[in-house]
């Protein structure tokens, strides 16, 4: 079972779901981060219907829904039950103008006939303030305005007007074209705007497609969650967004529900890794200036999460105007883990901009200026090695010394040394490599149980978590040293749900965790591939692969019983995954060809 069965366009600027009818149930305008106009994901508790733009044909029966190869263009065939049918064509214009990337607010629908006189009906109903109130509604000759506080939405169409305003069903005897964006009045025709953009925007994706770096299995898989992740980046600052969306509970009226359209540090080296292996070097630069930017702007002190253009307060609120996703509320708007103090942030910021010194494909690589400015992140890092956090899951009850907030100091003191070295600044490698190997020393007599023969998820404590098994990818240790492999052992038998990986065993503030963590499982495939055991890690692998919706996608969290897809999507961790694990488990082109 799985209710999340939705598809994504965008354009990196905007960026819409749609349902398997093509329903468009969430989009937020003019940016990410903004008024979701169209909300009915997270059920309006006012006004039935408000927040939907969808076509709706009569006497509906069933429906197919697939991405045009290589695109994030999204085509939906609806067919009624006398063998009517329609086709439904989406997507955000992006290609290459005037010596930039075009990428307007936009969304661009065409509505076909396919087969017979099929009947159709259009509801455009965009809301304010997080689905309080309907738009106020005028229009001109070939356009409908919707008027809102925060922005005017403009619908350009070759539909009757009437048949919109008025939500008459009429029959579809030829395409019709519809263009929402602000409100500016549009040129050309609007069959002439959407046929032409249609086809520079398929170009560009086919384009961006052909240059990326892909493994020699799963290609499919990796090319649609690269060019999810791509609809995930705010271009205009470089940010990347943990997900499209706020409040898709992590499990059944959990009350887990947050707000993830903002770009977390702890994603970082993650996101820069898989963009390196892929060969978006271009995302991959502007997001590491991104990083740089949010990181120099608050001096030596950093916060988990900032806003997608940098913004560093989240004040978190619940919204009373929309119940919830399939009504399991709160919903919430901003993020309180703003606040939080999280240690591992430096080494996330540290490992990411690594690239600068070692990439020479980077137009602006890093050189000694940049070395001492990182180095204050880095004695930020060694002074916090051994305080309490929050930790990387963000517990908001409780402090601890957690192992990975450790781990990760210890990476920016580790990778601190490598830039010096690189940049043939021993003294400061030397420096550098004496703290790593302090906070090295610190973790092997703090965070290792002689009990359990593992690595624990907080000094002096027994609990477990998926985070441990991330230390060989971060090169702290081998994954064939026997410690590893003990706490490799003693993660599967505490936390492995099936093919599946918990956060943590214990108890936090909202109780015990229910549903696995997308993110933890690929970590288990990569630890596995490191430990010797890469036969499992693929079939693993593979497992993960048909948990994704009928689109490819995956979300944050998985029901490990059911397989039903939970939590806010599509989530970036879960797209990065995808690319590292297939990067690392893939057989080679050379070997194979």
């Amino acid at each position: 079972m799985n209710n999340l069965e939705l598809a994504v366009i965008g354009n990196c600027q905007v960026s819409a779901l749609l349902d398997g009818r093509g329903r468009v149930v969430w989009c937020c305008l003019p940016r990410p981060d903004g008024n979701p106009a169209f909300c009915a994901l997270l059920e309006p508790r006012q006004n039935e219907g408000l927040g939907v733009y969808e076509v709706e044909l009569m006497d509906f029966d069933h429906a197919e829904q697939e991405y045009i190869r290589n695109t994030p263009i999204v085509q939906t065939t609806l067919y009624d039950t006398q063998g009517n049918a329609i086709r439904i064509t989406d997507f955000a214009p992006r290609f290459n103008l005037y010596g930039r990337t075009y990428h307007p607010v936009m969304l661009i629908r065409t509505i076909s006939p396919v087969n017979g006189w099929p009947r159709v009906r259009v509801r455009v109903r965009p809301a304010s303030d997080y689905g309080s109130a309907a738009a106020h509604v005028t229009h001109g000759s070939n356009h409908i305005r919707y008027v809102q506080p925060d922005m005017v939405i403009r619908l350009t169409t070759d539909v009757p007007l009437t048949a919109i305003m008025e939500e008459q069903a009429f029959v579809l005897t030829r395409p019709h074209h519809l263009v929402i964006g602000n409100d500016e009045s549009i040129p050309h025709a609007t069959e002439e705007i959407a046929r032409d953009h249609y086809g520079q925007t398929r170009s560009y994706w086919e384009a961006w497609v052909r240059g990326l770096a892909i493994p020699f299995d799963w290609q499919k898989a990796v090319i649609r969650a690269a060019i999810t992740l791509k609809l995930c980046t705010f271009e205009d600052t470089g940010a990347v967004m943990a997900a499209m969306t706020t409040s898709l509970p992590e499990s059944a009226d959990s009350g887990r529900n947050w707000d993830y359209r903002y770009c977390w540090l702890r994603d970082s080296y993650f996101v820069v890794k898989a963009l390196n292996s892929l060969g978006a070097t271009r995302t991959m630069e502007a997001y590491l200036e991104y990083i740089l930017n949010v990181s120099f702007e608050d001096g030596g002190s950093l916060q988990p999460v900032y806003s997608i253009t940098g913004q560093a307060d989240l004040s978190e609120r619940s919204v009373d105007s929309l119940s919830g996703y399939r009504g399991m509320g709160p919903v919430r708007v901003g993020n309180q883990a703003y606040e939080q103090i999280q240690n591992d942030v430096y080494g996330a910021v540290i490992l990411s901009a690594t690239q600068f010194f070692f990439d020479s494909r980077l137009s602006r690589p890093g050189n000694n200026a940049s070395l001492e400015r990182l180095e204050i992140l880095g004695e930020r890092a060694f002074a916090l090695h051994d305080q309490p956090d929050a930790g990387i899951w963000e517990y908001r009850g409780r402090k601890r010394v957690h192992t990975f907030s450790s781990l990760m100091c210890w990476a920016a003191c580790d990778r601190l040394a490598v830039i010096a070295s690189r940049l043939n600044n021993e003294e400061r490698s030397q420096y550098w490599r004496a703290k790593a190997d302090h906070i090295r020393g610190v973790i092997f007599d703090k965070a290792w149980d002689e009990k359990q023969q593992a690595f624990t998820d907080a000094f002096e404590r027994p609990e477990l978590d998926a985070s441990l098994l991330l230390m060989p990818s971060l090169g702290f240790i081998s994954g064939t040293d026997p410690r590893f492999l003990g706490t490799l052992s003693a993660i599967e038998k505490q936390l492995r749900r099936g093919n599946h990986l918990m956060r943590y065993h214990a108890e936090d503030d909202f109780g015990e965790p229910e549903n696995a963590f997308n993110i933890c499982t690929f970590w288990y495939i990569d630890a596995l591939a490191a430990a010797g055991r890469k036969d499992e890690a693929r079939e693993l692998f593979e497992s993960m692969l048909d948990c994704r919706n009928n689109m490819g996608l995956l979300s944050e969290d998985l029901d490990p019983e059911t397989g039903e897809l939970w939590g806010n999507f599509p989530q970036t961790y879960s797209m990065v995954g995808i690319i590292n694990a297939a990067r690392r488990l893939s057989r080679n082109w050379e070997d194979e060809l």
